[in-house]
């Protein structure tokens, strides 16, 4: 969660209602004071200093927050319970030939979990089962029938962000070791398994509680090089894994604080070189000729990598990210992008209905919820997210079959929804659920879904659910399109990566002429801005015409504008230019 977040009383440029019917919030006088006294300090440029005011960096601690380094941040893996004993256990399989199976969740964290194990094992000589479950007919996490078949012909199974909870299937692998590298919140009891390591069982002090299931994997490989060179042999090179961890981590909406900034950052430089045959497929087929952002990883690659577990192939995205054969990756890079192609109009019939249904219900409660009968149960975790991201409160979204409901959840900062449904679970107002932090997932009897959701939006209001404004838009400063140059940018990248609990840099323009406005295919709107005194700016808002925001700009008959947006880089035949991400824009009043 961004720290600092006093915000001033009035809307920000007098917008109380913008056209997207938001209200400004800018800085109030204590960041504005804090971001003058960073730049007086640091002699860092306005915007930045704005920016890591806003994060609550002290001026001590920005040099090292600007260059966030593995060799500073990398936490010891002996810190969490069970680690020494995983790695033992892994690496014995490794070098003893011994045959093994991965049970990997299907989601993004799931599925590079698994690559990073494949990878690894690959190049110590040795192949792994890979089994995912499908999401419709097992469900998350492993069962006791896949479980006990793994064992059959295993020696090892290794569970990835995955099988805290699974007591029983854990002992259903009778005959086999069993491996829980996870991240989800932990019960009071732990399965049966050889070892456990996840920051977040109730016995951990919380401190990695941050880290998504990849990263921890990540330090169980660590750990590995550990005790492979302390009997004096060499394991493979785990800084060219980090870009499966930085994808996992902001797929997985990983809060990017202490570690994960520096896996994520030098993640980016490794997915930039081009070496991953699926990142690479998958850039490719999703159009990307940009070095890679978080923006990316969480908008462009991450929802591909997740459709073949929403609505089609469940092992599909993991496959993708450790084949190592350029061909084979291109061709799973375009069924992907395919499945997701299909998995967005799936879940567009879904969102409008989720909307319509949660806004007769009402934005302003603690929690956004809303059930279908068949909802595909593949999508209600993006349509949850879409929910949140419009109310500013978690979200919840539930598919109803027969007699039970599948659902998922979405959370809001400083809210944990995890915790809040396994207490849901325990006290039986749901069949199954658990997560972590920021998602979660559920099973309910369909009699059950009013008085679970009751009881959940009572938990969520203790922790101060629904107190902040639905329609806020949140602002770091105003600029001038003149100080928006492409030196500013890469400034302001410094204080990157940006995403869950450091969001980007979101700037508003005042009182700006449109010079040009055109819309590009069905739904985006380009413009031109300025003041008149300087060169225009250019402007790029997707989805403008699915409300208010595209026609009213088109159709500006000469009238002043406040704009609002994240400024990024534009690159084209190798020139840079700097463009507004249009986010929100309201009439300047004359």
């Amino acid at each position: 969660m961004d720290r600092g977040e006093e915000v001033q009383d009035g809307p920000y440029l007098g917008v109380a209602a913008s056209l997207t019917g938001r209200r400004w919030v800018g800085p109030d006088v204590g960041r504005t004071r804090a971001a003058e006294a960073l730049a007086q300090a640091t002699g860092l440029g306005p915007a930045l200093c704005a920016t890591l005011a806003r994060l609550g960096v002290p001026a001590e601690e920005c040099a090292g927050y600007l260059e966030p380094t593995l060799r500073e941040l990398l936490p010891d893996p002996r810190s969490l319970r069970d680690m020494q004993a995983a790695a033992a256990r892994v690496l014995r399989a490794a070098r003893g030939g011994e045959r093994i199976a991965i049970f990997a969740d299907y989601d993004v964290d799931g599925g590079a979990s698994a690559a990073l194990l494949i990878d690894w094992l690959r190049q110590m000589g040795r192949t792994a089962t890979l089994y995912i479950p499908d999401r419709i007919d097992e469900g998350y996490g492993p069962n006791e029938p896949a479980m006990a078949e793994l064992a059959a012909g295993h020696d090892l199974i290794v569970c990835v962000d995955c099988g805290t909870l699974s007591h029983g299937p854990v002992a259903a692998a009778a005959g086999a070791d069993v491996v829980v590298l996870d991240h989800h919140l932990g019960g009071e009891t732990l399965p049966d398994a050889l070892a456990v390591v996840n920051p977040n069982r109730q016995d951990e002090d919380g401190a990695l509680g941050h880290l998504c299931a990849a990263a921890v994997v990540f330090l169980m490989l660590v750990e590995a090089g550990r005790q492979l060179r302390a009997a004096g042999a060499r394991g493979p090179e785990l800084m060219d894994l980090l870009d499966l961890v930085a994808l996992a981590t902001v797929a997985d909406v990983a809060p990017l604080r202490g570690v994960n900034r520096a896996f994520v950052r030098q993640g980016l430089k490794v997915m930039a070189r081009r070496e991953r045959p699926g990142l690479v497929a998958l850039s490719d087929v999703a159009r990307l000729d940009t070095a890679p952002t978080s923006y990316h990883l969480g908008y462009v690659l991450g929802p591909r990598v997740n459709a073949g577990g929403r609505i089609g192939q469940a092992d599909l995205g993991a496959r993708l990210l450790a084949e190592t054969d350029p061909t084979t990756a291109r061709a799973m890079a375009e069924k992907l992008d395919a499945l997701n192609t299909e998995r967005r109009e799936v879940e567009a019939a879904v969102r409008a209905a989720a909307v319509a249904q949660a806004e007769a219900r009402g934005l302003d409660a603690p929690l956004v919820w809303a059930a279908g009968e068949g909802w595909h149960p593949g999508v209600v975790g993006i349509v949850a997210s879409r929910l949140k991201e419009l109310t500013n409160r978690p979200a919840i979204v539930i598919g109803l079959d027969g007699d039970t409901g599948k659902g998922s959840g979405r959370s809001v900062a400083g809210v944990d929804l995890g915790a809040s449904i396994q207490r849901l679970a325990g006290e039986g107002l749901l069949l199954k659920g658990g997560g972590h932090r920021m998602a979660a997932g559920l099973t309910v009897a369909r009699a059950a879904v009013e008085p679970a959701m009751e009881r959940l939006a009572e938990l969520l209001a203790r922790q101060g659910a629904g107190q902040g404004g639905a329609a806020d838009l949140r602002l770091d400063g105003l600029l001038m399109p003149g100080a928006a140059d492409v030196e500013m940018i890469l400034a302001l990248d410094r204080a990157g990566p940006f995403g869950q609990g450091a969001a980007a840099p979101r700037f508003a323009f005042g009182d700006m002429g449109i010079t040009f406005a055109k819309r590009v295919g069905e739904s985006h709107l380009r413009i031109g801005f300025g003041d008149g005194t300087g060169p225009a700016l250019g402007a790029i808002a997707f989805g403008a015409f699915d409300g208010p925001l595209g026609p009213a700009l088109l159709d500006h008959r000469g009238r002043r504008f406040h704009l609002a947006g994240r400024l990024e880089l534009n690159e084209w035949q190798g020139r840079r230019s700097v463009q507004l991400r249009l986010e929100d824009a309201a009439v300047a009043s004359s």
